[in-house]
Parts: structure tokens; C-alpha cells; sequence
């Protein structure tokens, strides 16, 4: 399963904090950001993860996290 997300993320910084994070709850997962594209765009490709949760995550670290359909 692959999902996208559109986020805000702005710095290389702030996303590698969040791909760790992300790794840490499902790292069987292949996860990185696309901070060129303008949605800011999060991908996520694995079997064990679940979107909503992924979602809960980055927005608890206080950065907006939609699902692009």
C-alpha cells in the first residue's frame, strides 16, 4: 500500500525528525518527504501502517497532515 500526504512541512530538519518518528511506529515502512513539491508531500509505503495514524502523528508534532486522494 502507498499513501501520500499533503503537509506543512518546510525543513529538511523538521522532516527527517518526523520520517524518525514515523520509522519508530512502523518500520517496516519506506517513508520520505518531497518539501520541493508544493503540497510538501509525505509518502509512506508499506503494509503495517495505518493512515490515520500517520496523520495523528504529524499533526501531534504540530505540523497539518491531509491525505491526497
Amino acid at each position: 500500500m502507498i499513501e501520500v500526504f499533503k503537509t506543512d512541512v518546510q525543513r529538511v530538519a523538521q522532516a527527517k525528525k518526523l520520517v524518525t518518528l514515523l520509522l519508530q511506529n512502523f518500520p517496516k515502512s519506506k517513508i520520505n518527504f518531497d518539501l520541493d513539491d508544493c503540497d510538501r508531500v509525505l509518502r509512506v509505503e508499506g503494509e503495517d501502517f495505518i493512515p490515520e495514524k500517520v496523520m495523528m502523528l504529524v499533526n501531534e508534532n504540530g505540523f497539518l497532515c491531509h491525505m491526497l486522494a
